[in-house]
C-alpha cells in the first residue's frame, strides 16, 4: 500500500511573550514549526469504483492536509455568492432543469428560496447551496471528483444528518454524478452519508466500508391549523390553507419536520385531496414529506375515502411516477380550465395521482 505523506509548517515569530511561553512550558523554539502526517491507501484507490468517501478526524489531525495531498485542486474552496442575484443564478450557465435538479438532489427543494439571494437564506439552506455548487463542479457522469472541506461544520447535527442522507440518496438514485468526498471533524455523519471508504485521521487509517443508513422514524399526529404558519412560507404555490382542511404533523426526534393537509373534493362523495405537503428546508431530500403524505393517504383510505394528489413539483412527480402506491389519473397544463390558481409559466405540467393502497 503506498504511503501518502504531507507536512505543514509555518514561521515562528519570536517575541518577548513567545520566549516567556517557551520557557514556562518547555516548548522548543525553531525558525519554523512543522508537523508531518502519513497515511497508507490501497494501490487501486483512485481507480476503484467508488462514489462517496469520508475523511474524518479531530481538529488538528491533518484532515485537510491529507485531503489536499490526495485530491489537490479538487479540494473545493467555498466562494462568495453574488449579493445582487438569486441563488438559482449562482451555478453558472447550466440549464434550469440541471440547476434545480442539483438543488433538489442535495435536499434544497424550496422554489421560494431558490429565488432569494444567498445571504438571506438559513444556515442549513446556505450549506446546501454550497454543496450544490461543489457537486456542479464535480460534473454529472464524468467521473470527476470534488472534496468538500468543513462538511456540516456550520449546521446543527439533525441538519447534518439529513443533508448527508440526501447526498447518499442522490448518488444511489443517479441524480448526482462524479465522486464526492466529505472532509469533517464530525463522526456522526458516517452512517448517514454511507461512504464507500473512510479515512480516520485520529488513527491514520483507511478502511473500505459501506454502513446501512439508520432508519428515519417519524411520529405522525393530527394537529390544529396553528401548526401551518411554521410551514406556510416554504410552500411553493401559496401560503393559504383551506378552512375545512384536516391537518397532520410529522416529528423527527422531537422536532417538527413536515406538514400535510387534506380537503374534501366538493361534489364528489367519499373523495379527498392532499392539498398541502411541506417539508422544512433543513429536512428536505430524505423523503419525509412523501412518507407523511402516504401515511395520511393510508389513514384516509382506511376510513373509506379515495385520495388524490395534484402536484407540479418535480420531486413529487418523480416519486409518484415510480411508486406502485400512486396511479396517474390526469395531466393538465397550467392556465387551462380548472388550473388557473396554479401560478407559474403557462404550459407547466400539473399531474393528478390517486393513492392505491
Amino acid at each position: 500500500m503506498p504511503t501518502i505523506a504531507a507536512a505543514v509548517e509555518c514561521p515562528v515569530f519570536r517575541s518577548f511573550r513567545v520566549e516567556q511561553v517557551a520557557g514556562m512550558f518547555d516548548v522548543p523554539l525553531a525558525a519554523r514549526a512543522a508537523q508531518r502526517f502519513c497515511l497508507q491507501v490501497p494501490d487501486d484507490f483512485h481507480e476503484a469504483q467508488w462514489r462517496i468517501g469520508l475523511v474524518v478526524g479531530p481538529s488538528g489531525s491533518g484532515k485537510t492536509t491529507i485531503a489536499r495531498a490526495l485530491f489537490g485542486a479538487q479540494l473545493y474552496q467555498c466562494r462568495e455568492w453574488p449579493r445582487d442575484r438569486a441563488v438559482i443564478d449562482g451555478l453558472g450557465d447550466r440549464p434550469i432543469k440541471e440547476i434545480t435538479g442539483l438543488f433538489t438532489a442535495v435536499g434544497f427543494s424550496s422554489p421560494p428560496s431558490w429565488i432569494k439571494p444567498y445571504q438571506v437564506l438559513s444556515g442549513g439552506e446556505q450549506f446546501r447551496c454550497d454543496l450544490a455548487r461543489a457537486l456542479a463542479q464535480a460534473g454529472a457522469g464524468t467521473g470527476r471528483l470534488v472534496a468538500f472541506d468543513e462538511f456540516t461544520s456550520v449546521v446543527d447535527r439533525n441538519v447534518a444528518r439529513a443533508a448527508s442522507a440526501a447526498i447518499a440518496h442522490g448518488f444511489q438514485k443517479g441524480q448526482l454524478g462524479g465522486r464526492f468526498v466529505a472532509v469533517t471533524c464530525h463522526y456522526d455523519v458516517t452512517e448517514w452519508l454511507q461512504p464507500d471508504w473512510v479515512i480516520d485521521m485520529a488513527t491514520s487509517s483507511f478502511q473500505w466500508r459501506r454502513l446501512p443508513r439508520p432508519p428515519i422514524e417519524l411520529e405522525v399526529f393530527r394537529c390544529a391549523r396553528g401548526a401551518w404558519p411554521l410551514f406556510a412560507r416554504h410552500h411553493y404555490l401559496s401560503g393559504s390553507l383551506s378552512s375545512v382542511a384536516w391537518c397532520f404533523l410529522a416529528l423527527w426526534q422531537g422536532s417538527p419536520v413536515a406538514f400535510c393537509a387534506v380537503v374534501p373534493l366538493f361534489g364528489k362523495k367519499g373523495r379527498r385531496r392532499i392539498s398541502r405537503i411541506v417539508t422544512l428546508p433543513d429536512y428536505q431530500g430524505i423523503g419525509v414529506g412523501m412518507r407523511l403524505c402516504e401515511t395520511v393517504a393510508a389513514i384516509q383510505r382506511e376510513e373509506g375515502h379515495r385520495v388524490n394528489l395534484t402536484a407540479s413539483h418535480p420531486a413529487v412527480l418523480a416519486h409518484c411516477r415510480r411508486s406502485p402506491r400512486w396511479r396517474a389519473v390526469g395531466v393538465r397544463k397550467t392556465g387551462s380550465k380548472g388550473f388557473e390558481r396554479y401560478r407559474g409559466s403557462a404550459g407547466r405540467a400539473v399531474v393528478s395521482f390517486e393513492f392505491l393502497e
